[in-house]
């Protein structure tokens, strides 16, 4: 038995080395660490390595040492926050799916978010948004299981699947008290980058962009220049759910409106290598043009730092509601058997150093969402997922009602139909008002 154990606990240390050796060249400042740390990390590694030789050893059923070390590491990177995680090579390759722009799902962004799984936003056009899901509405069944300390990649591995096939997603929608039952049809979901570009009255250009791709910049200013042949003169730039995407596509957007050498977006972390600067380099901004940006609790990440630049600047006027507040930046980080992990490296703050993580934006004309109605008594239907809640404060102590799908298509209106429409309209209106207040102004400096 000692021969036995001693020689799983030099494979251990093996493995323990190889995932030491793999990430130590992503930690710039490694090498300054005092004798002391290090003496202590290999201490508490003694520590790790005692217990995984004891389960290896004793535990009822024979465990592969990998299936181990894996679920050591899931564990880790849990416990740091709700956005780092292990993905084992599986997982990981179902992420880079997506950089191929389309695949088989029901088309939302998820994030976690009060330990909940949450909905960031339904991408336009998708099976999840003509359901009628909504920002921050939060997954606690998918298919009848509950989604309780799952990590975002297995929501995702079980959200997506072969177009045509349904999933159950039974969500919580916290300001009314209501838990809802959708049973979406999986479709392609292909990834766009504007949706809409047109003129409104006295040439108000509008532009939706519906997330932040590696064309993303380059389809907008094929947009805004087609806007500009049509005589256009101010610009509503619409951000609501947008989920954010690559930060350069973010940063180059917002270049195009502020002077060259202005603050975008800094992000700080703990290590020098982490505190960068991202500053406005594009040669001929459009300055000329007043803006108003629309956004929403679904505008995340990129979308908040576009955002939260143009106001910091005093560049353009926001309007619609505070934004999700998703302002952390993750690295992942590829590992030699196929696996990733992805890392929290540091944090997004506007020029003016306001923090966007856990924060949000908060719009300079706020015109808040329409709320629906709400059933009368609580999930009796569902009681395991209401003592839940309940323990958490999610919901209160008045029972309401679990809605199934066909009583919720009669109570929910979609976004054009209300919500997206007065956020408009409120931009159209602040636009108006902004332009004859410059031709006010331009009279009076003429005379």
């Amino acid at each position: 038995m000692f021969k036995k154990n001693s020689l799983i606990r030099l494979y251990i240390w093996s493995l323990v080395i190889v995932v030491l050796t793999t990430v130590a060249p992503h930690n710039a400042e490694s090498e300054s660490r005092t004798a002391n740390s290090q003496e202590s990390l290999y201490e508490e590694l003694e520590l790790l390595a005692d217990v995984i030789t004891t389960v290896q050893s004793d535990y009822v059923e024979e465990v592969k040492p990998k299936d181990l070390i894996y679920g050591a590491l899931r564990g880790m990177l849990a416990g740091l926050d709700k956005h780092s995680q292990f993905m084992n090579p599986e997982l990981y390759n179902e992420m880079r799916v997506e950089t191929e722009g389309e695949f088989g799902g029901i088309g939302i962004e998820i994030s976690m978010k009060d330990n909940l799984l949450t909905i960031v936003t339904p991408m336009d056009g998708t099976p999840a948004d003509r359901a009628g899901i909504k920002p921050n509405d939060k997954i606690v069944k998918i298919d009848g299981e509950l989604t309780r300390d799952i990590t975002l990649m297995e929501a995702v591995k079980k959200l997506r699947g072969k177009p045509g096939t349904k999933v159950v997603l039974t969500i919580l929608r916290e300001k009314e008290k209501q838990l809802l039952d959708f049973s979406l049809t999986r479709d392609i979901i292909k990834l766009k980058s504007i949706k809409e570009a047109k003129v409104f009255d006295d040439n108000i250009g509008y532009i939706k962009l519906v997330e932040f791709r590696e064309n993303s910049v380059r389809d907008f200013d094929g947009a805004f220049k087609g806007l500009e042949k049509k005589g256009i003169d101010s610009l509503i730039l619409d951000l609501r759910n947008n989920p954010g995407g690559l930060l350069n596509s973010a940063v180059e957007l917002t270049e195009r409106f502020l002077p060259k050498g202005e603050m975008v977006v800094y992000t700080k972390g703990r290590i020098k290598s982490q505190n960068i600067e991202f500053r406005s380099k594009y040669p001929r901004p459009f300055l000329d043009y007043p803006m108003v940006v629309l956004v929403n609790g679904g505008s995340a990440s990129g979308s908040e730092i576009v955002a939260g630049a143009l106001q910091d600047h005093k560049r353009a006027i926001l309007v619609g509601a505070k934004t999700f507040g998703k302002g952390s930046v993750q690295t992942v980080i590829p590992l030699r058997d196929g696996s990733a992990m992805r890392l929290t490296t540091s944090k997004y703050f506007t020029p003016l150093g306001r923090s966007i993580h856990g924060e949000g934006v908060m719009p300079d004309v706020v015109v808040e969402e329409e709320n629906h109605k709400k059933s009368e008594d609580l999930a009796e239907e569902s009681p395991d997922i209401f003592e839940e809640l309940k323990s958490e404060g999610k919901i209160d102590e008045g029972k309401e009602k679990l809605q199934k799908e066909e009583g919720i298509k009669k109570d929910i209106k979609k976004p054009s139909e209300n919500l997206s429409d007065t956020q408009l309209m409120r931009a159209i209106d602040i636009m108006k008002g902004i332009k004859v207040y410059r031709a006010f102004g331009e009279k009076i400096t003429r005379k």
